[in-house]
């Protein structure tokens, strides 16, 4: 196949040739004389190898089968060598320095991936810089392991966490976070707010099952929004019950 250089005229909407460059000598390749050959033994490419750090795609993939991360998920915390880093740390002190089961390696790439992202997102800031560590990051979903807090009180305590540079337990504490796990605190809220809506009560119970969420939202407003949910889901049906 020859090869030319061609010129495109627009007057006419044409091309013509200017050169040929099947025998042009600036156009061939032919060795440095001035550069050594570089020999590579199999030895030397396995000694690299077997010092190359764990890649991306690696990472990326032991997440999916050893982590039981969505692909999804698994991308985005290897999208930086020093966020994955935070996300096993924080995944590893959730599993008390141990490596994370999938129960725990779940909960704590939600929250780095997702509020922690959203947050730094927002303050333009690398993980890095990140105003919360992954200590304090796991010490935070460690009270809503031990339903010291739900997750929905969670996220109120991450932001103050964020804005104040205070750990989990210090935020729990000082602002009186802790959720109400106590059967008989939750089931006096459970009959004052029943006592109060004696309608609604009525519509419930003659087949308006839909009333429920408005049970769990004023027991919710009684407690403080600290009532844990599963118990309170849980007493509510029996107490609407009859």
């Amino acid at each position: 196949v020859v090869q030319e250089t061609r010129l495109y005229d627009p007057d006419k909407g044409e091309t013509r040739s200017m050169r040929s460059k099947e025998e042009a000598h600036d156009y061939r390749y032919f060795p440095d004389p001035d550069l050594l050959p570089v020999e590579i033994d199999a030895a030397f490419i396995e000694s690299v190898k077997a010092t190359l750090p764990e890649l991306p795609d690696q990472k990326a993939a032991r997440f999916v089968a050893t982590l039981g991360l969505s692909e999804y998920d698994a991308g985005v915390l290897t999208s930086s060598k020093e966020l994955a880093a935070y996300y096993e740390q924080v995944a590893q002190l959730l599993a008390g320095g141990k490596d994370a089961t999938k129960e725990q390696a779940k909960p704590a790439a939600n929250w780095v991936a997702g509020s922690l992202a959203a947050a730094l997102n927002e303050h333009n800031l690398e993980i890095t810089q990140s105003r919360i560590d992954a200590a304090r990051l796991a010490g935070l979903l460690n009270r809503i392991v031990d339903n010291t807090i739900s997750g929905k009180i969670a996220k109120d305590v991450f932001e103050a966490m964020w804005s104040e540079g205070k750990d989990a337990d210090s935020i729990i504490e000082s602002k009186g976070l802790k959720q109400i796990t106590d059967t008989g605190a939750i089931e006096k809220a459970i009959d004052e707010v029943m006592a109060k809506n004696p309608g609604q009560l009525a519509d419930y119970r003659s087949g308006k099952d839909k009333l429920f969420g408005f049970f769990v939202g004023q027991v919710m407003k009684a407690t403080g929004g600290k009532a844990n949910p599963a118990q309170l889901n849980d007493l509510l049906k029996k107490k609407l019950a009859g």
